[in-house]
């Protein structure tokens, strides 16, 4: 190991001056708790004197027991012409009762006058006095060096007699940062070079913003250059474009360059955090998420999955499970017969190299009117199955008839009638109701469940809707995505056509199909496990 970086996450602070986010107190403990499963150093769980639910959230964070980080705090320096002793911000710090307290203050010439509207001298008597008053108090005091690489370029002299402020009032880590985003990697390697050599007993830390599309490579700089201290949010999250993201960070100190970041065997918990941190947060997850997400290790051409056929390491830079994540092969157009092979295998189907073939022709002409199957893995499979050997079909459709009114008195009605053949028994079943893709799949269900009973526990997820060719107005190919889920699964299939309800049965087919062919396995495996 090269060495020790400590990780401090602002997630609860800065990730939440992200638009669009806003986290109760309950939401900040349970990310506090994921973050301590993962093993940083600090957390930063807010600005105590700016709102009652920070403060609200201090008071609760104290009765939860903590393996690994620290609490921290954050507030700024005093107030001009005030005494830390007396000032609101810093006893809010003082308040919140915790170990480690960050002090935000000013080194850009620009905030000092303009911002603050004091003189240079003053600031520095805030900056030394209020580290120096919350070190007294036995706090662990870490210095927040607001603009310091903008504030550096502007008078670099000033710049470094605000870290000497803070050096002398007792700073345990400087943090220089690079607040509006806009700094280059080596710049930020020469000037944390520069503070070293100003201050060589002291040490620092790296706070980044992405504006530039650079906040994690400028952390990477500045630790490379001596920083000791990494902050930064989960996924990214922060003000504007972002905070340096975390979850890149943390994997790329651990697994390129050496150092150590988390204990030993926590960067496997890292996708869990990033998805679930991002469900609290009620975002999406990001799927194209350097290490953590869903498509960081997913393959898709053909040449590429033929290769990993044979080397999985041939178009992989890790192997996704050191930071909990997995490998995943695609099926499109652009597939080769490597993707099939590997989805059959994947779905424990016997499929031989010419029936691959087969369903990979069938899939390119399939999506060459409209279908799409990246997000619809289900198909995929139960194309394979309907290639397999030993492949009997669960049903044969004769034919079914959909029928939409506008009643007077009853409003709109919607009644489906399916007659399909199973096993040489034709069943003719009718249903109605609040549409017609509705109708047709009570229709079909109420035919299926006496012989399938396992059709009783599916609950259709998600239904969507892409119109692909707009100009053709009504008459246009309609895309249909059908998401099913039963007590262990959630699974996902395709249909499309001109006619939507044509488009929406061959989803509902597949879906049915898939469904019923996983429990089936399932079951199986049970009974020969027992």
């Amino acid at each position: 190991m090269t060495g020790q970086v400590a990780i401090y996450d602002t997630t609860l602070r800065d990730g939440t001056q992200r638009e669009g986010i806003s986290l109760s107190v309950a939401d900040k403990l349970k990310v506090t708790r994921l973050l301590d499963e993962l093993g940083v150093a600090y957390i930063e769980g807010g600005w105590p004197g700016s709102n009652p639910k920070d403060a609200a959230y201090f008071e609760a964070v104290r009765d939860i027991p903590l393996k690994h980080a620290k609490i921290a705090a954050f507030g700024s320096t005093c107030r001009k012409n005030s005494a830390p002793e007396t000032d609101e911000n810093i006893k809010a710090l003082v308040d919140a009762q915790t170990p480690v307290v960050t002090v935000v203050g000013k080194t850009s010439m620009l905030h000092v006058t303009e911002v603050l509207q004091t003189t240079p001298e003053e600031n520095l008597r805030m900056i030394r006095e209020s580290v120096a008053y919350l070190k007294s108090l036995g706090k662990e005091v870490i210095y927040d060096a607001e603009h310091f690489f903008d504030g550096l370029k502007l008078d670099l002299e000033y710049a470094m007699d605000t870290l000497r402020a803070a050096f002398d009032g007792g700073a345990d880590v400087i943090v220089l940062c690079d607040t509006n985003g806009g700094s280059l990697p080596w710049e930020v390697a020469q000037y944390v070079r520069a503070a070293y050599e100003a201050f060589p007993t002291a040490q620092f830390g790296i706070h980044t913003h992405n504006d530039g599309e650079l906040a994690v490579a400028n952390s990477l700089a500045a630790v490379q250059a001596g920083a000791i201290q990494v902050q930064g949010t989960v996924n990214g999250y922060g003000e504007r474009c972002g905070n340096a993201n975390l979850c890149s960070i943390i994997p790329d100190l651990e697994l390129k360059m050496g150092y150590s970041c988390v204990p030993t065997g926590a960067l496997r918990t890292l996708a869990h955090l990033s998805r679930t941190v991002a469900e609290i947060c009620n975002l999406a997850p990001d799927n194209h998420l350097a290490y953590v997400g869903r498509s960081a290790f997913a393959h898709k051409g053909g040449i590429h999955v033929a290769a990993i056929r044979r080397n999985v390491d041939s178009y992989q830079h890790i192997d996704p499970a050191l930071v909990g994540n997995e490998m995943r092969v695609l099926v499109s157009d652009l597939s080769g017969r490597g993707n099939l092979l590997s989805k059959a295998e994947e779905f424990k189907l016997d499929i031989n190299d010419a029936a691959a073939s087969r369903v990979l022709d069938e899939i390119k002409q399939l999506e060459n009117v409209g279908y799409v199957f990246e997000g619809a893995e289900a198909s995929v499979a139960i194309r394979l199955h309907r290639h397999s050997s030993s492949y009997q079909p669960l049903f044969t459709l004769i034919d079914f008839t959909v029928i939409v009114e506008e009643r007077r008195g009853r409003g709109s009605l919607s009644e489906a009638m399916v007659k399909i053949d199973i096993g040489g028994d034709v069943v003719h079943t009718a249903a109605e109701g609040n549409g017609p893709v509705n109708a047709l799949d009570l229709a079909l269900r109420k035919a299926l469940i006496p012989v399938y009973p396992e059709v009783r526990d599916f609950q259709l997820a998600d239904y969507k809707v892409r119109i692909l060719d707009g100009m053709n107005g009504t008459g246009a190919v309609t895309r249909v995505l059908i998401d099913t889920q039963n007590h262990q699964h959630r699974w996902s299939t395709v249909g499309a056509g001109t006619n939507i309800i044509q488009a929406s049965w061959l989803a509902l087919l597949d879906s049915v199909e898939y469904g019923v062919l996983m429990a089936r396995q399932r079951q199986t495996s049970r009974v020969s496990e027992g």
